[in-house]
């Protein structure tokens, strides 16, 4: 029997996604993919996968899965989520073995706002222009082109046993979660006067509830343009930052539309588009440009780091109930308690 992961609770924005649907964008179809690709390429590594197999990518919302007609051996990483494999709690990026019947739940968490669950094998579904990506707007991939929901199985082809026990993974590759996210400037900041991009960079904006997979919305106080808010559409990149009449910018996403007609102030460069990514409504961010020979070398390190053997440590259990205490075996030998140990004296003596 194939073994089937078991959908048994899913919240908005948890969906079907991989590398991306590559290669047609001429074509007015979006891209999609991983809001945070190297927490995604992460946690495919950690079991062996093709770094661009298909995963889940699951929101601040949740998911609760289980397995049935066999274990499936899985592995999360992303942000600081709440992850708890039957009423035992885990370390947020961990590799585990999901045995069928029991529940991995995965909640939203201390901090971070997306997370990938990869199972060591591959997710049998049909391709849409050669890719599992999910476009929900345009109903393009994944499941019908849908997020998850209670019900689904998912099927997967060529189930593999590669995890012994619980493991954290290590995640230092994927780089600090602190300081300024760190931009390239333009390719249209000469709409900008050197005061307003002084504001930009130096002003703390909050991320808006109306974000999501297409765009980042930021809020604070507006920027003002030197040229006028509109330009010929243009190709736009993951992490381009434009900036419409409205003054406040837009950190464009994983979604993000083909092209598009308004100045792009800076680009969020390679290596920080995950913890853009795992920003939460209502948290500020700043940003702070730097050269393009310094953003080439940051992604070239985590293209080096995410290459490396994936770390793996046991997990080791620091809370157990009357339950788990009552099934292990604590007693490694027996007392004659009215026998003397030799050398030792006995009553009377």
């Amino acid at each position: 029997m194939t073994a089937r992961l078991v959908v048994l609770a899913a919240g908005p924005g948890v969906t079907i996604q991989d590398a991306g649907r590559r290669g047609y964008s001429r074509w007015g179809v979006t891209g999609c993919g991983p809001m945070d690709p190297a927490a995604f390429q992460l946690a495919n590594r950690a079991l062996g996968n093709d770094p661009q197999a298909t995963a889940i990518e699951i929101s601040a919302a949740g998911l609760e899965v289980t397995a049935e007609g066999g274990a499936l051996d899985l592995a999360l990483v992303g942000g600081a989520f709440d992850v708890r494999l039957d009423d035992r709690r885990l370390p947020s990026a961990v590799a585990l073995r999901l045995e069928p019947g029991a529940r991995l739940s995965v909640r939203a968490g201390a901090s971070g706002a997306w997370c990938y669950l990869a199972v060591a094998g591959s997710i049998d579904l049909p391709p849409v222009l050669g890719s599992h990506a999910t476009h929900t707007r345009s109903g393009l991939g994944g499941l019908d082109g849908r997020g998850l929901k209670p019900g689904d199985r998912l099927a997967i082809l060529g189930s593999r046993r590669v995890i012994e026990a619980a493991s954290a993974i290590d995640t230092g590759v994927l780089g600090e979660a602190r300081g300024p996210i760190r931009v390239v400037l333009g390719p249209q900041d000469d709409h900008f006067s050197a005061d307003q991009i002084d504001a930009f960079l130096g002003r703390d904006w909050r991320l808006s509830p109306r974000s999501d997979r297409m765009a980042h919305a930021l809020e604070g106080e507006p920027l003002t343009h030197a040229r006028g808010h509109d330009i010929v559409s243009d190709a736009v990149a993951h992490g381009a930052i434009q900036v419409p009449g409205s003054g406040l910018p837009f950190v464009l996403m994983a979604d993000r539309q083909p092209t598009g007609g308004y100045p792009k102030i800076a680009t969020v460069i390679g290596a920080d588009l995950g913890r853009m990514a795992q920003i939460r409504p209502g948290e500020s961010v700043r940003f702070r440009a730097v050269t393009l020979d310094e953003a080439v070398a940051a992604r070239r390190r985590m293209v080096e780091g995410l290459a490396r053997p994936v770390r793996l440590s046991p997990v080791v259990r620091e809370t157990f109930t009357a339950a788990d205490l009552l099934g292990l075996n604590l007693v490694s030998g027996m007392v004659d308690a009215q026998t003397p140990h030799p050398g030792e004296r006995s009553d009377g003596e």
